[in-house]
C-alpha cells in the first residue's frame, strides 16, 4: 500500500494562480475525494501528481519519498477527457496499453479476461472502439486504467457516461480495490458518490485548500445541532434554548417537527421536554450531506 503527500504545492501560468500552498495527505488504502468547483485547480493538482507537469514550488511524496518517473508504473490515471484509439479493436487496444504499463503479454491477457468477465463484455474483443457507445467506451477506459493493478489510482469523473447500473458496478470495483489495499483519489462533482465512497476528502476553491479531513470529522464540523422528531399530537412551547424550526402534519395523528438547540443544550434535555408533551416515535439528528457542506464551504459560510 502507498500513501501520498503533497506539501506547499504552488503552480501559476503567467499571472493566473492555479494552485496556492496545497498540502494534502492521502492515507494508504483509502478512497480520497478531491473536490472543488470548476476551475478550482483539481486537474492541475492531478497533473502534478502524475508528473505530466511540474509545480513551481512544493513536493509530492509517495510513501515518504519523492515521486519519480519510475512510479508511473504503479499509478493508474483516468482523465476526465477520455483518450482511446478509436480505430483499434478493444482487445488489441487493451493488450497494447497493458504492455505499455509493464505487463507481459500473458499477464495482460489474463487481466483482460478477468475484467471482461467482471463487466460481462466477453464478446467485445474484436469490436472497434469507434463502434462503441460512450458508456461502453468508458468501461474500456476504466479497464485500461486499472489493468496493471496499480497501487495508486486517480479517477477524474469516473461515472461520466454511465447509466445507474454500470455506475454501481464501477463503484463496487472502486470499493473492492480499496479493500485490497489500493489507494484511490476520486475527483467528481457527484456529491452522492463522495458521500457513499470517500473516507477522506479535500476541498479546493480558487486555487486554495479550504477544507480537509475525514468524512466524519467534516460532517461533525458542519452540524447545526438540529433534530427531527416524529410524534403524536401537536407539540407546544419549548424552553429557552430550543427553537421549533418547522412542524409538518404527516396525517391526522402524527407530526414531524424540526427543532434546533443551542450548543450548550443536550439531546437528553430535549427528549425530556418532548416526553412531557407528546408520544415520540422517531428522534434523529439532522446531519448535513456532502452537497450541503460543499455549497456552504465554497460560499464561505463559517462553521468554526
Amino acid at each position: 500500500m502507498v500513501n501520498l503527500t503533497t506539501t506547499n504545492i504552488h503552480k501559476s501560468y503567467g499571472d493566473f494562480k492555479a494552485l496556492s500552498n496545497i498540502s494534502i495527505d492521502v492515507p494508504a488504502g483509502s478512497i480520497f475525494g478531491l473536490l472543488g468547483p470548476n476551475g478550482a485547480g483539481k486537474t492541475t493538482l492531478i497533473r502534478i501528481i502524475t508528473q505530466i507537469i511540474i509545480p513551481d514550488q512544493g513536493s509530492v511524496l509517495l510513501s515518504g519519498r519523492p515521486i519519480g518517473p519510475a512510479d508511473i508504473a504503479i499509478i493508474g490515471y483516468l482523465p476526465e477527457e477520455r483518450g482511446l484509439y478509436k480505430k483499434m479493436q478493444v482487445g488489441e487496444l487493451l493488450l497494447y496499453l497493458g504492455q505499455l504499463k509493464g505487463l507481459r503479454k500473458a499477464q495482460a491477457m489474463e487481466q483482460i479476461k478477468i475484467w471482461f468477465n467482471k463487466f460481462e463484455i466477453s464478446g467485445w474483443w474484436n469490436k472497434k472502439v469507434e463502434d462503441l457507445s460512450k458508456g461502453m467506451q468508458q468501461k474500456i477506459q476504466f479497464i485500461a486504467t486499472v489493468l496493471h493493478q496499480p497501487k495508486l489510482v486517480i479517477l477524474d469523473e469516473p461515472f461520466s457516461g454511465f447509466d445507474p447500473i454500470n455506475a454501481n458496478i464501477v463503484k463496487d470495483e472502486i470499493i473492492n480495490m480499496a479493500k485490497e489495499g489500493t489507494t484511490v483519489i476520486l475527483s467528481t462533482h457527484r456529491m452522492e458518490s463522495v458521500e457513499e465512497l470517500c473516507d477522506y476528502m479535500v476541498l479546493i476553491n480558487k486555487a486554495e485548500k479550504i477544507l480537509e479531513g475525514s468524512k466524519k470529522t467534516i460532517k461533525n464540523r458542519y452540524k447545526t445541532n438540529t433534530y427531527e422528531v416524529l410524534h403524536k399530537k401537536r407539540l407546544g412551547m419549548l424552553n429557552h434554548g430550543f427553537t421549533k424550526v418547522s412542524e409538518l402534519a404527516v396525517d391526522d395523528d402524527f407530526f414531524k417537527t424540526t427543532i434546533k438547540m443551542e450548543y450548550d443544550k443536550t439531546p437528553n434535555e430535549l427528549l425530556l421536554q418532548l416526553m412531557d408533551q407528546v408520544e415520540i416515535h422517531a428522534f434523529e439528528e439532522l446531519i448535513p450531506d456532502m452537497n450541503e457542506i460543499f455549497i456552504s464551504a465554497v460560499k464561505g459560510v463559517s462553521h468554526e
